[in-house]
């Protein structure tokens, strides 16, 4: 990947008499939690394998935006050091231009001997980058606005006919010869079909049916519209076809007990395995999958071993979800989908058949009642055997599925959780400086912004916190993987005055706190110097942030 210059100048310095607000960093985020990597594929509806053809590289997202307004002092000797030239446009594509075969190279290179390739690993780029259609009316076209109204011609027609309680299953009918196969090109003919349907479902029905799903009551005002549109997406804007599965994801919910099961008591034994942290630049809450927990043994016992451990599981994963998505913004302007993360590292291989079979129930309910509610699916540590195993699957996948996935092994996990989360968002066992959702710092919370800076191989950076007042000032700093040296000193300005050591220079080594935290109580003025030295022929990334608390008189 080309080389990123840093977001901010390294330098700040507080103004007088204030706070000094932290480096900004601009931040603006279908299922969660799959139960395996291959069970992250539910997420797609069952459509029609696609043809193979030739598709785009991802365009990479926004990047995380400039660190503005840092502070009204900037040192040019410090901010020198680590501007960096933007590579060429011809070297960057070509820097992703890498295939599956030589990401499955790199990142076995210990189970297979044959791997030379000294090269950081080549991410699976992919497939023409997804990005979120409106939810909103007035952006839609005429066909999909038409196949929307009638939609909710027959789910209205299906309340009053009570046929949501009726024991009939709808089933999408096969294509007819002639009959119309594009995507939503006839919806009025469909509605008319199947309302003329609806009401021999329901016959003899007394009173009028009402019906709300995800907490949210069908047809009271536009969030049924974002609802209706996510089962419509999900089959092409086919009405009939949407139609029948939306009903029949109202019977199975009826039939799964999932009101109840929204208050059960189910443990906590998963809570480390699929938890819910933050969000991703745009909003999206992220949810995060950690199928290496079940390397513990017993754990996966206690799950897997039998059938009523495995129904068990699916109960616990599917009140998460549920519970998840109750907490979404299903306005035509909101966030109703989630971003999620799926780590590989350490998790178990293919030849887990427990482990398959709880993945094989799972895909089944996900991709059949819970339809678009995936953002993004990243999968990070991704060892060699699942990339074999997607290159084998890619052609069955629709393009739309294809488009939301991101692979990256062990080396780039970092790098590419921060194309779509601020650092400050990300937990710091993922390479972040956000604590995870078991602890608390004290000092810091999540909307404390992260500075960036980016240190070149074989060079030394500094970075200078200008004191204007006394205080007491609070800091956290992190290089992922360190192999780096780092020192803190304070510096008055009196002329002849001594340096004071604070954090004496020292190789960070990667088996160190992946987190340094510092404090110094500032008598007089001077500055804060933050030392980091890359001796490595890597470039590294440096996030720090700090905060200062006046001392009172």
């Amino acid at each position: 990947m080309a080389d990123e210059t840093p977001h901010s100048a390294p330098t700040v310095a507080p103004p007088p008499s204030s706070q000094p607000l932290p480096p900004q960093t601009a931040g603006t985020q279908d299922p969660p939690a799959p139960e395996s990597a291959a069970e992250s594929l539910a997420e797609t509806q069952k459509e029609e394998p696609p043809a193979l053809e030739e598709v785009e590289k991802e365009d990479p997202p926004p990047k995380l935006a400039e660190k503005a307004e840092q502070s009204p002092v900037v040192v040019e000797e410090v901010a020198v050091a680590v501007v960096e030239k933007e590579e060429t446009k011809e070297e960057e594509e070509a820097e992703v231009k890498g295939k599956l075969e030589q990401f499955f190279a790199h990142e076995s290179e210990k189970s297979n001997p044959l791997a030379s390739d000294d090269r950081e690993p080549k991410i699976p780029q992919s497939l023409i980058s997804f990005k979120e259609e409106s939810n909103k009316v007035a952006d839609l076209s005429d066909s999909e606005r038409k196949a929307l109204q009638g939609l909710r011609q027959l789910i209205q027609e299906a309340l009053d006919s009570n046929v949501f309680s009726s024991g009939q299953e709808t089933q999408a009918a096969p294509s007819k010869p002639g009959s119309d196969t594009k995507t939503g090109e006839n919806p009025e003919k469909e509605t008319k079909e199947v309302a003329e349907e609806a009401p021999k479902a329901g016959a003899g029905a007394a009173s009028v049916e009402e019906l709300s799903i995800w907490g949210i009551p069908l047809l009271k005002d536009d969030r049924t519209d974002v609802i209706l549109l996510k089962f419509l997406r999900a089959r092409d804007f086919k009405v009939k076809d949407a139609f029948a599965m939306f009903r029949n994801t109202i019977r199975w919910r009826k039939d799964f007990g999932i009101e109840a099961l929204l208050d059960e008591d189910l443990g906590d034994e998963l809570d480390k395995v699929v938890f819910m942290h933050g969000t991703d630049i745009d909003g999206h809450p992220v949810c995060y999958n950690v199928f290496g927990e079940f390397q513990n043994k017993e754990l996966y016992q206690k799950t897997f071993s039998d059938q009523e451990k495995r129904t068990k599981f699916l109960r616990y994963r599917i009140q998460f979800l549920e519970r998840s998505i109750r907490k979404l913004d299903f306005s035509p302007g909101g966030i109703s989908t989630i971003f999620q993360i799926n780590d590989l590292k350490n998790a178990p291989g293919p030849g887990k058949s427990e482990l398959r079979l709880a993945t094989k129930q799972a895909l089944h309910l996900l991709q059949d009642n819970y339809p678009e509610f995936v953002a993004k699916q990243v999968f990070i540590n991704v060892p060699w055997w699942h990339l074999a195993f997607y290159t084998v699957i890619s052609p069955f996948l629709t393009q739309r599925t294809k488009s939301k996935f991101v692979f990256a092994g062990p080396a780039k996990s970092p790098d590419t959780l921060f194309k779509y989360i601020s650092p400050e968002q990300v937990p710091i066992q993922y390479g972040g400086l956000s604590v995870d959702f078991c602890d608390c710092n004290p000092e810091f919370s999540i909307s404390d912004p992260v500075t960036e800076v980016f240190i070149k191989p074989g060079t030394k950076q500094t970075v200078e916190i200008i004191i204007y007042e006394k205080c007491f000032i609070v800091w956290e700093l992190r290089v992922v993987g360190w192999e780096v040296g780092y020192g803190a000193e304070f510096v008055p300005n009196t002329q002849d005055a001594y340096t004071i050591i604070i954090h004496k220079s020292r190789k960070m080594a990667p088996s160190d706190e992946p987190v340094v935290h510092n404090s110094f109580r500032v008598g007089e003025l001077g500055k804060i110097l933050l030392t980091v030295d890359n001796p490595t022929s890597k470039k590294k990334r440096l996030l720090y942030r700090f905060n200062i608390k006046p001392l009172s008189d």
